[in-house]
Parts: structure tokens; sequence; C-alpha cells
């Protein structure tokens, strides 16, 4: 496989940069990526096709550049485009990128489904953002503010390459940190475990869960009366209690309380629920969410 990554140092911090294209810059990740993009030393090219993407591109302040001219010389191409789309686009551009580029999706989806197209000397990488942490210590207003991450609150991400390369490897992670900026640590997986990541533990488990939450919550003020304000305050309060002792052991769950949870385990999780971590219900759960019939291994 031949190289010709053009990486090169900032005088002032010594930090590698590198050629970045971002494909759906003007979606909704899509500029996410590029207003953290557009801080740093990296060379960035936009590329958005839709007219409303492009008009936001345009009004943020960066150029638009044409898709061949922006993958033609790029060390790393970001896919900011819904997984659906993925499969085509990976199509158009995969046949045009320079040997050693690296192709960057922004889910593991796709991905792990064998829906992307590929090239023996085009390396495939996967990286999603943890969203800051519950647990995390804010100090400040934005920080606060930031629930999904990418703007003031710190977070992880978690990433997969294809590739034993460490040149490579330290291009994904330089771009992670870019776009999911203020980035604590980077942490490493296989594509097939960020799938079960993403969306097994993350989406059918803790978003249903969030979910849930909201309907008990429309239950407790519509069907029981209880005035919203305090079932709000109840609620919000013991989630969080809820979560610390479940996940980090904070305090011992009362004697009372732990009659009452088993109470709702018995009257709302299904016995066979951890079905869900096999891997043909992964399958199951991806071909749904990416409209197959099935995933074909």
């Amino acid at each position: 496989m031949s190289d010709t990554s053009t990486s090169s140092a900032t005088p002032s911090t010594g930090a590698a940069t590198y050629k970045i294209a971002v494909i759906g810059a003007g979606g909704k990740m899509g500029m996410r990526v590029s207003d953290n993009l557009v801080k740093t030393a990296h060379t960035v090219w936009y590329v958005e096709n839709s007219p409303a993407g492009r008009q936001r591109t345009i009004d943020a302040g960066r150029e638009l550049t044409d898709a061949a001219t922006a993958v033609a010389d790029a060390d790393i191409v970001v896919l900011a485009v819904p997984d659906l789309a993925l499969g085509p686009v990976t199509a158009e551009l995969v046949p045009q990128l320079r040997s050693g580029a690296i192709v960057l999706t922004l889910d593991p989806a796709a991905a792990y489904a064998g829906l992307l197209t590929t090239r023996d000397d085009v390396i495939q990488a996967v990286a999603h953002p943890c969203h800051p942490s519950i647990f995390l210590q804010r100090e400040t207003p934005e920080q606060w503010a930031d629930t999904f991450g990418g703007i003031a609150a710190p977070q992880d991400a978690i990433a997969a390459i294809e590739s034993d390369d460490q040149a490579k490897k330290a291009i994904v992670e330089a771009t992670v940190r870019a776009i999911y900026a203020p980035v604590i640590d980077v942490h490493w997986v296989t594509i097939k475990q960020l799938a079960q990541l993403e969306p097994t533990l993350v989406e059918t488990v803790a978003c249903m869960i969030g979910a849930l939450l909201n309907e008990a919550l429309h239950e407790t003020v519509n069907t029981m009366g209880v005035p919203e304000a305090a079932a709000r305050s109840i609620l919000y309060g013991h989630t969080q209690v809820a979560l610390a002792n479940g996940l980090r052991g904070d305090n011992p769950f009362s004697d009372a309380c732990l009659i009452a949870m088993d109470y709702g385990r018995e009257s709302i999780i299904k016995e066979d629920w951890k079905k869900i971590f096999q891997d043909d219900e992964l399958d199951k759960n991806l071909a749904r969410m990416l409209h197959l019939d099935h995933i074909e291994r």
C-alpha cells in the first residue's frame, strides 16, 4: 500500500495537522463537526449537496468545496451523513480517494452491516461520541448547558479502525479529538464492539429507559393526577440517586426500595431481555434500523 499522507506540525504547539474533508458539512452532525474543525489548524474542506445545508455552511462563514476536489488529497474523509445515505455516498467517493486515505463514519451500523464501499488501500474507521457523563464535574453554565457534548462539556469518544498502522490510528485520534472537542479520552474498540455499544447498550437500553421515564412521568401526572411540578421534581432527583446507586454504588437502596424494584422488574422487564446482547439479536436490531430484510454475514 502506498502512503502519501501529508501531515505537518504547527510551530506553536508541535501538534500534527492533517487534510480533512467533511462530507455533509451542512447537516445536523456536519455543522457540529465543522464548528469544531474550524477552530483547529487542520486543512479542512467542507462539502454539502443540499441547498439548505449549503446555505447553513455559507452562513457560518465556511467555503464550500465540491466533493471530488475535497477528497482527492484528503488524509481522512469524515462522512457526516445519515446511515441510510452511507452506501451510495461511499460508492461514489471511495473510488476517488488516494491510496492510504481513511474513511471515517460517525456511527457503526452501516460499517458493521457491510453496507459501505471499501478498497484494500483505503482504511475504514468509525467513531462515536460518548456525550458528557452524568457524573462529570461541571464548572461553568456553558458546561451544564452542553448535554450533548462538542461545545463546552468534556466527553470521551469511542473509535475503531481496521488497520494496525499507528500513524493512521494517530490521524483518526487527532480527528476524533477535534470533531468532538473537548475530549478527555478516546477508547479503542473493534467495529463490532462499537456496534454492541451503539445501539445495544445505549440506544436499545439507556435511551429506551429515558423514554420510559418520560412515559411514566406522563402517566403519573395524567392518570394519577399528581401535580406536574411535584412529579418532575421527585423524578429528576430520584433518577440521579438511582443512577448513582445503581452504576457507582454510592449508597445502598433501602430494603423497601429493593422490594419495589423487584415488583418493577417483574411487571415491566421480560425474563429473557438479555438476549439483546447476542450477535443474532444485534443483527436483527441493526437490520430494522437500516431498513434491511437481514444482515448478511
